[in-house]
């Protein structure tokens, strides 16, 4: 069982809830992404989520589309994200995740890619537009590296799909919580607990749910039936607006310890 599975399969056996926010990384740049892990961990994230940045993020909304561009105009790469991993790594041990598009990802070569990010410490990777069919040497590289393939659910997803996702998914299932692109909403969907308890008949396997979360009240209610929350839109959002390299580290690291209050 590799770091990230453990983290949440003992959350679980705690009656705990894995808080997990996204940032992008490279924005600003990447000095100030490293500080902002380094921030968001001690304020207790239970699991990070790094953006890979890609110059056509299709399930972004606008507020992660802006953090890619300004990721990728400081010369954020993906090469250069791994190098960031491997600094992390020896001063935490949070589990790190990157989150990304298969062009981008597959750059370097389905086993490439899977023993670099194994090498630096990588716990998990999320292909946003790669179905397990689409791309099974990537996959198989992956878990080869022990590196966890997770996989995405949607509101749409049939029955029959649910349980392949549920069974080749490692770590978690990322539970999408509307239809659409990413960003801050308003409010969680109705029908998410249901979408939930219909994983839960046929897998035990961890549910964390992500897209539109975007408050501490909004945190809590979803993590009431799922395993954890990804909360990433209005995290981005804090660092975007802040004023400084140092206020974007406290803003981030301030609103994490929100989210991680709410869950307690």
């Amino acid at each position: 069982m590799g770091r990230l599975a453990e983290r949440l399969r003992g959350l679980r056996d705690r009656g705990e809830k894995a808080l997990i926010p996204f940032v992008t990384a490279g924005d600003p740049n990447l000095e100030v992404t490293e500080a902002i892990v380094l921030a968001i961990a001690e304020a207790g994230a239970d699991a990070i989520e790094l953006g890979v940045p890609f110059s056509d993020p299709m399930a972004e909304g606008p507020t992660i589309q802006r953090a890619s561009e300004r990721a990728l105009a400081s010369g954020t790469s993906l090469r250069r994200v791994l190098e960031l991993v491997s600094r992390l790594r020896p001063r935490l041990d949070t589990p790190l995740v990157l989150m990304g598009y298969a062009n981008n990802l597959l750059s370097m070569g389905e086993v490439g890619f899977a023993e670099a990010a194994s090498s630096v410490g990588v716990d998990g990777v999320i292909a946003v537009d790669l179905p397990p069919e689409e791309g099974p040497e990537y996959f198989a590289a992956l878990r080869k590296a022990e590196v966890d393939p997770i996989l995405l659910a949607a509101p749409t997803t049939s029955r029959d799909r649910l349980a392949m996702l549920a069974k080749e998914t490692r770590g978690f299932l990322y539970l999408v919580s509307l239809t659409g692109v990413t960003g801050a909403r308003q409010s969680v969907s109705n029908t998410l607990e249901e979408e939930v308890a219909a994983v839960r008949e046929i897998s035990d396997v961890p549910i964390c749910v992500g897209f539109g979360v975007s408050t501490p009240e909004q945190a809590a209610r979803v993590t009431a039936f799922a395993d954890g929350v990804v909360v990433g839109s209005a995290l981005v959002d804090r660092i975007a607006r802040a004023p400084s390299a140092e206020a974007a580290v406290d803003a981030a690291a301030r609103f994490v310890g929100e989210l991680r209050a709410a869950l307690r």
